[in-house]
């Protein structure tokens, strides 16, 4: 190892908070430093070639190092680096962004507010859809709905809308006003279901969950169309137009949370398309940029905007904003990266391989530790069991989460391993054939070596 590595390593345990870690045992492991990357593979400082199955963090859609968005982002640096939007001032490439997100959502959606990530718009949207209640004389719609095993940030208030236990654990959360229904988790229905019976499950757990709160008093439901950080769990197809087609009855907002999913993770550009889902509100970040720099976005429908907008007081401000709002170096990597999508071809060459990612899942049923593949476009999840028969997954004291991460990555292959022994993968959109070949070699040879620890074998009914 390196000496300037085993420095960094140092200054690392000394000072750097990681998100979602165990502080201390991150201490005594030490951080694996990144050095580099290249298409779809990174290089550590230890020299090891990785194959990247999960895009960074579910966000670098046209991989690593491509030069034309470095190149954007330098010319945008170079003419104005920073521009606020308050005063009513603003750049170039966030008004071109805007209006190109506009052109490329779904038709309901006219107006957009430009955040830094995914966290700070679903707590844009929480806010501003108070507000609009407020506006619009409806002041007792203050409670808000979402999904078991949902993600949506981890925000003062996102996080409570996410439903995963270790971001509530200590945070006092979630909040009264917060509520969630199940997810439409068809491996984990009772035996007999289908999809349709998931479907219409969710249907009803919605209105009765609006019933029981009272219709005047539900702001929104939120929900992502495949659910990442729960496990990428993958809804029947249908399932997210029946829950527009209640939340329109019930008279609720409905929210579509698409920060992993947008930007042709699921196939089309985003995945509420797929089904001619037409939202209120949708959120986005990761692949909006490609993860080159932060940015996110809150977009929203003209009636929503209008309420907010006609509600106010004339010359009076909508007191919501943040100072790197709509930042213009930012928004000139997003047309960058958007262009790349349309005019580079990448939307249609992901759509090209997705068979070979699908393919390549399925076939893992066959492994003993397997127990269900699912997938959706270049996103997908193993999930794994000691019994295929009876479903039943492994003790939590046996650490299977973290064996799986490391055997992967001593097989030069990073993907998200869960605690509940989930495999979550997101290559990125430029992947080949031959490299998903190779990951679905690693990947194998991962399952067989963990496979053959006894404490593991041992486990397997």
């Amino acid at each position: 190892m390196p000496s300037n590595t085993s420095s960094l390593i140092d200054l690392d345990r000394a000072h750097l908070i990681h998100p979602v870690a165990p502080w201390r045992k991150h201490e005594q492991r030490g951080v694996t430093v990144l050095e580099s990357g290249h298409g779809a593979w990174l290089k550590d400082a230890a020299g090891n070639e990785l194959l990247d199955a999960f895009a960074g963090l579910w966000c670098v859609n046209v991989g690593y190092g491509q030069e034309s968005v470095v190149q954007a982002a330098t010319a945008q640096m170079r003419k104005l680096p920073y521009a606020t939007g308050y005063f009513h001032f603003g750049s170039e490439p966030a008004i071109q962004l805007a209006a190109k997100l506009v052109e490329i959502a779904p038709p309901s959606l006219k107006h957009v507010y430009l955040t830094l990530g995914g966290s700070e718009a679903i707590d844009a949207a929480v806010r501003l859809i108070v507000h609009y209640y407020n506006a619009t004389g409806r002041p007792g719609k203050k409670q808000f709905i979402s999904l078991e095993r949902g993600y949506h940030g981890s925000s003062s208030t996102g996080a409570g809308l996410t439903a995963l236990p270790v971001f509530h654990r200590g945070f006092d959360l979630p909040r009264p006003e917060q509520h969630y229904i199940a997810s439409p988790y068809l491996y984990r229905s009772p035996e007999g279901s289908t999809a349709q019976s998931v479907i219409d499950a969710s249907v009803q757990s919605l209105r009765a969950k609006v019933a029981s709160l009272g219709a005047d008093n539900v702001a929104a439901f939120f929900c992502e169309p495949i659910q990442g950080s729960g496990g990428v769990i993958v809804p029947p197809t249908g399932w997210l137009k029946a829950m527009r087609q209640a939340c329109t009855e019930l008279g609720i907002l409905f929210v579509v949370d698409e920060v992993i999913t947008g930007f042709g993770r699921t196939g089309p550009m985003f995945a509420c398309q797929a089904e001619g889902v037409e939202p209120d509100l949708m959120t986005m970040a990761k692949g909006l940029t490609s993860g080159y720099a932060p940015m996110g976005a809150l977009m929203m429908s003209d009636a929503v905007y209008a309420g907010i907008a006609d509600g106010a007081a004339p010359g009076v401000p909508i007191g919501h904003g943040a100072t790197y709002s709509a930042h213009p170096v930012s928004a000139a990597i997003a047309l960058e990266v958007i262009r790349i999508y349309q005019e580079g071809g990448m939307l249609a060459h992901a759509q090209k391989v997705a068979p070979h990612f699908a393919q390549g899942l399925d076939a893992l049923t066959a492994h003993p530790l397997v127990g269900e593949a699912r997938h959706r476009g270049l996103l997908g999840a193993l999930e794994l069991v000691s019994n295929k028969t009876t479903k039943a997954g492994f003790d939590p004291a046996l650490g299977l989460s973290d064996l799986l991460f490391e055997t992967g990555y001593r097989n030069g292959l990073v993907f998200r391993s869960f605690g509940d022994n989930i495999l979550g993968f997101a290559p990125a959109l430029c992947y080949t054939e031959g490299e998903f070949s190779q990951l679905f070699r690693r990947l194998e040879k991962t399952l067989d070596e963990v496979l053959a620890v006894p404490e593991v074998r041992r486990a397997l009914g």
